[in-house]
């Protein structure tokens, strides 16, 4: 039964190309709301969010969560892939809610875990049984790259900020210092996100171009569809993806010990769920030498569920 007498939560989640906007009461998103707007029609998020609220005829708000791709500290954030600044102010104005807060997207992902439907998690690696509480890893990979722990304290669960995409990628053969080499022209840098992450598909899919002798470039849809096709360079470019993918997640794993659960999220790893027992997202996953059999700790299950940023920011507002 649909609790009809608490009060609504705005919330919304802000990515580099669209956000997505949706009324709650609790944890639950109301049926029907969720409302995606192209980032690209609209000068800033207060724009956004008065043209849905003008659009609905629910009652007003008494909470708004947001959650962006990007930093955020002191209540204010900026996303890193699109020039957009949210701040509380700018938030309790054009929601007149009485509280607010503003979310690393990573983090309301943190907070969506337990709130995800069973047919909505696909186990990639299977682990040692989860005890309730232990600490939990969420990855996401999509538009950008960045993990965060989740930690379960005696004050409530805490999702700590991270901006884990920008650290370096990682290097272990002859072939992955070249990839380096090629990657690091587009920052001066060569990142994680670089690689792992949408554009970074497009990047990698580029490199086995130019090192086949034949250099072209793709859009990371078409990459996909091409793995599906049988092409060559786009399966290399998906086996380099999901071999790298496997060595920074077991990586971050060893960084956070999550005996709850590693899980990806984003529009990429959804993307990819279908290729990575194909390309042995396990193996690189557990590649450590000696740490290998430790490796068998972790489980690892991508969500696939297009509004759990948005099910985190309910459930966070919950706890407020």
């Amino acid at each position: 039964m649909t609790d009809t007498a608490s009060p609504l939560t705005l919330v919304a989640d802000i990515g580099g190309t669209n956000t997505r906007v949706a009324l709650a009461r609790g944890t639950k998103l109301v049926e029907g709301s969720v409302k995606r707007f192209l980032n690209a029609d609209y000068a800033g998020l207060d724009t956004v969010l008065r043209t849905y609220l003008s659009a609905t005829d629910q009652a007003p708000v008494g909470a708004a969560c947001v959650a962006l791709a990007g930093p955020v500290r002191h209540a204010r954030g900026t996303l890193t892939n699109l020039d957009w600044t949210v701040d509380a102010e700018t938030l309790t104005h054009a929601t007149q809610a009485r509280t607010v807060a503003i979310l690393n997207d990573l983090q309301a992902q943190g907070y969506a875990l337990g709130f995800i439907a069973a047919e909505n998690q696909r186990l990639i690696v299977d682990g040692t049984p989860q005890a309730e509480g232990e600490p939990q890893l969420v990855i996401g990979v999509g538009t950008g790259f960045n993990a965060t722990p989740v930690y379960q304290t005696a004050a409530g669960r805490f999702v700590a900020p991270s901006e884990s995409g920008h650290v370096n990628m990682p290097i272990r053969t002859e072939a992955d210092l070249r990839l380096c080499h090629f990657v690091e022209t587009a920052h001066g840098f060569p990142a994680v996100e670089d690689v792992l992450s949408g554009r970074g598909l497009e990047r990698i899919f580029a490199w086995h171009a130019t090192e086949d002798g034949a250099p072209r470039e793709m859009m990371a849809g078409d990459i996909m569809a091409a793995v599906a096709a049988g092409d060559p360079t786009a399966t290399a470019a998906a086996r380099t993806f999901t071999r790298l993918l496997g060595t920074v997640a077991g990586n971050l794993a060893l960084g956070y010990l999550p005996f709850g659960g590693v899980y990806l999220v984003g529009g990429v790893a959804r993307a990819f769920s279908d290729h990575l027992a194909q390309y042995d997202f396990a193996g690189a996953f557990r590649d450590k030498g000696r740490f290998a059999g430790f490796m068998q700790n972790f489980s690892v299950a991508v969500i696939e569920d297009d509004f759990a940023a948005l099910t985190g920011c309910a459930a966070h507002m919950t706890r407020r």
